[in-house]
């Protein structure tokens, strides 16, 4: 599949705007269900772009950069894994076993480019000093263009590159034990990153809920409609029979019991 002048123009700007945001963090635009359905409504199958981003958020809920410690890189992963898979005709197990990967790979390119961005903190610093408000926006502007070229550029050269008789070959000689084995690995950190969200919320009271929910899944034909109209059931009952959601109406009600002149 060839890609249109337009169509890599979108994927850059969509690619950078990705690789910005996995630093701000601020609208979540690297996250892989944002990404990868771009990337498919840019490529002319949101389908498939929406599964696969579903699939890539479950893997990547644990994924986040706390303190110094970064995190597999999930726009990198989301961006490339989509192109492969629409444009380069991969199934969509291929595509999720090659973002495990890519993500690590990009972890590494961002530790790189974090490295680079210490010298515009510097210079920050010294404009700071001499007062030069419009050299501290560029060195933040030059900061944040390295972050967009990390996911753009490698991103770029495979849309640009992914209709070839060169990618192709070298897709389909990847052996499949390989991403047979990665496909597996996959579903492992599906779970691991569920977990790590889980163990994050320190909500040990709600896991009987948490339970009984793979209980119904187990055992019933119901979809994820059913599930997301059972699950707000069961939320709104637990907020209005949980006493510490009520203790504001419990104490005005007692309040009401009693007279000013009893106060008195």
């Amino acid at each position: 599949m060839e890609l249109s002048v337009l169509q890599l123009i979108a994927i850059f700007i969509v690619s950078c705007i990705a690789g910005m945001e996995g630093m701000a963090e601020e609208f979540q635009m690297h996250r892989p269900l944002l990404a990868c359905t771009l990337i498919g409504f840019i490529l002319g199958d949101l389908t498939t772009g929406i599964i696969i981003g579903g699939t890539l958020e479950m893997i990547a809920l644990g994924w986040m950069n706390i303190g110094a410690a970064v995190a597999p890189d999930s726009a990198l992963a989301a961006v490339i894994s989509t192109i492969l898979v629409i444009a380069g005709h991969q199934s969509i197990g291929a595509g999720i076993a090659i973002a495990i990967p890519l993500a690590a790979a990009g972890q590494v390119l961002g530790i790189l480019c974090r490295t680079l961005t210490v010298f515009f903190q510097h210079k920050a610093d010294d404009y700071a000093e001499e007062g030069n408000l419009r050299g501290i926006d560029l060195c933040h502007f030059g900061a944040m263009g390295i972050q967009a070229l990390r996911v753009a550029i490698p991103s770029i050269l495979v849309a640009m590159y992914v209709g070839t008789g060169a990618m192709q070959a070298m897709l389909n000689a990847i052996p499949p034990v390989i991403t047979g084995g990665l496909q597996v690995a996959g579903g492992f950190i599906v779970v691991v990153g569920y977990a790590m969200v889980i163990n994050m919320m320190k909500a040990p009271y709600l896991m009987p809920i948490f339970f009984l929910g793979f209980v119904f899944a187990a055992f019933t034909n119901f979809n994820l409609v059913a599930f997301g109209v059972i699950g707000l059931v069961i939320a709104a009952v637990y907020i209005q029979l949980n006493p510490k959601y009520n203790q504001n109406q419990a104490f005005a009600a007692v309040a009401g019991t009693v007279s000013d002149d009893e106060l008195d």
